[in-house]
């Protein structure tokens, strides 16, 4: 990584780090899940014409067992030998240069899109009608002039919103995210902006930071009876806690509602919206619902192995003619200029074929070493499917076990899942704060979430627990945490208070 010392007015030093390109693409491949890292490969094939399949070996560092020295590569011969080689090697160098020449300044051309009505064509081209939540959202974000740092700020808050479509995340942690993350250093007025811009879209509430937000964005898009939708923004605004809590009476004495006027605005506020991300991923199709894992588990007789999902991802080669022509003009002998231009491109090309090659055999790598360490520290998990059985685990444990930055241990974790015979999780859920209870013992933030549920499970439904019970009960069971930690965690795992609990 490139550093650079900057000495500004009144001797102040600040010391700037950037990415080389390779960095980037390394931190940006890393990322990328198994699917998406398949079309990247296959785009970078049509693009680069010095990159190509390997056609005699397809290795994989995939496999974990009990012992590190039990890890093995997949083997698979998919080449066919022939026996005039040499001459195929010497067409192959003989036709390297005209390529080359070929290329020349033709790599942002249009490829050529095969005709429907084209009979030669084995296969038809199918376009899937169905695109997912975040999809969407970016597909509405590219109608607007954005700067690149605008748009790759907006498309990170788009990932960060929850389920059902809310943003709970405030500017100041996403720009501490972003910069992380992502390497953009985006100040809290330019997140704010992207916020207020992300609001706008469909459908109405997206992007809210809280419920009455959401609410308050739906009804200012609201069309009609503008007496009507000013009544309703008054009861979110004013009247928010007793219209939670259904106290109609209240508020139609605080706002001077008749009994009618007061049963239409509340038809037309249950109308609204509450998750507007859910529904949002209803209309987007099924391919929401779809995941392809990247890392299979199986786990039998007391033996955990692992392997990468990526059989789809060809091992990749230089192209052995273009090397060929660059060791062939190696020597220093005097080129016409058309041949120095074919020698440039080709280096050019070689150099950034061998970046992409040596980015996923990285990628590859971070990802086995990450997901060896999870096993080694969830394995009881992976053996018995239990879920309070999850040990504490931050990413500062992972990465202290591989030798890996914390934020190279976050970038996998990123879209990842993991197949198991317990079912499929997202790799992210394996990481779970610690807590310390009162023997001193490191408890995970899941099992009291866990223990939480068990409790309200087994309350009275006609008398739920309080809160403040709630509490009580988890200090009981050893976990004595704070009523506004047991309402926390409550909320997150969507379980109403105690009175809408009641029945």
């Amino acid at each position: 990584m490139a550093q650079k010392l900057i000495q500004t007015q009144g001797q102040t030093q600040t010391q700037q780090q950037k990415l080389s390109p390779s960095q980037l693409l390394m931190v940006n491949m890393l990322e990328l899940p198994v699917t998406e890292l398949e079309e990247r490969v296959r785009t970078e094939l049509d693009d680069n014409p010095a990159l190509e399949v390997d056609p005699d070996h397809n290795e994989t560092e995939s496999a974990f067992a009990d012992d590190p020295a039990d890890s093995h590569d997949l083997d698979g011969d998919y080449g066919d030998s022939e026996d005039n080689e040499e001459v195929k090697e010497r067409e192959e160098r003989q036709s390297a240069l005209d390529e080359a020449l070929e290329n020349i300044g033709r790599d942002d051309e249009m490829p050529d899109v095969p005709s429907a009505t084209d009979e030669s064509q084995g296969e038809r081209i199918v376009y899937g009608a169905d695109t997912s939540f975040h999809d969407e959202l970016l597909q509405q974000a590219g109608e607007h002039e954005l700067t690149e740092k605008q748009h790759d700020i907006l498309e990170y808050i788009i990932g960060s919103l929850d389920d059902d479509g809310l943003l709970r995340k405030n500017a100041s942690d996403l720009s501490d995210e972003l910069l992380f993350s992502t390497n953009i250093n985006a100040s809290e007025a330019e997140i704010e902006e992207m916020v207020r811009l992300l609001q706008t879209f469909d459908p109405p509430g997206i992007g809210a930071s809280s419920l009455q937000e959401c609410l308050l964005l739906q009804i200012d898009r609201r069309e009609g009876d503008e007496r009507l939708t000013d009544l309703m923004r008054q009861v979110v605004e004013q009247c928010y806690d007793d219209f939670t809590h259904k106290r109609w009476a209240k508020i139609s004495a605080k706002l001077h509602l008749s009994q009618a006027t007061a049963e239409e605005v509340e038809s037309e506020l249950r109308r609204l919206n509450p998750k507007p991300g859910a529904a949002m991923g209803e209309l987007s199709g099924k391919n929401i619902h779809q995941i392809t894992p990247d890392f299979i588990v199986d786990s039998d007789d007391g033996r955990v192995t692992f392997t990468l999902n990526d059989i789809n991802v060809p091992t990749l080669q230089v192209s052995p003619s273009f090397t060929e022509l660059l060791t062939e003009n190696s020597d220093g002998a005097a080129l016409s200029k058309q041949m120095k231009e074919a020698v440039a491109y080709t280096k050019n090309k070689v150099e950034m074929a061998q970046t992409f090659i040596d980015a996923l055999k990285q990628r590859q790598h971070t990802l086995y070493l990450t997901m060896r360490a999870i096993i080694q520290w969830q394995r009881t998990f992976f053996e018995e499917g239990d879920e309070s059985l999850l040990r504490p685990m931050r990413l500062e444990d992972i990465a202290t076990v591989t030798g890996l930055d914390p934020s190279t241990i976050s970038r996998v974790g990123n879209s990842k899942y993991v197949q198991t015979k317990w079912g499929t999780f997202p790799l992210k859920f394996f990481f779970t704060d610690r807590y310390v209870n009162a023997e001193g013992e490191e408890v995970s933030t899941r099992k009291i979430r866990m223990t939480l549920k068990e409790i309200i499970d087994a309350e009275d439904p006609s008398a739920p627990f309080s809160d403040e019970m709630l509490t009580k009960k988890l200090q009981e069971a050893g976990l004595p945490v704070a009523r506004r930690t047991v309402a926390k965690y409550r909320e997150q795992m969507g379980i109403p208070v105690a009175r809408m609990r009641k029945r």
